[in-house]
């Protein structure tokens, strides 16, 4: 089972490759947007699994899967610390 966490493009490299950043995070990755229907702007929100954009998020489905994620990892911390 693969985990994807929403990626933000921060810059755009040629016509198939962006750098994009994981989530809030200080991690930036290169991915191919050769897979995605149309090229992305710089802004938008993607998907990468291995390396290449699945599929384009709204900011809104973004930031919401960031949320969900915070909670979770905040909630896996509190569990560790409770025992």
């Amino acid at each position: 089972m693969c985990l994807a966490i929403p990626t933000q493009v921060v810059e755009l490299q040629g016509e198939t490759m962006a750098r994009v950043r994981v989530g809030n995070s200080d991690t930036f990755l290169s991915a191919s947007t050769m897979l995605l229907p149309e090229p992305p702007k710089v802004g938008d929100y993607l998907i990468v699994h291995a390396g290449f954009a699945m599929h384009a998020l709204s900011g809104e489905e973004a930031l919401s899967s960031l949320e969900a994620f915070r909670e979770i990892a905040e909630a896996l911390e509190n569990e560790k610390t409770a025992k």
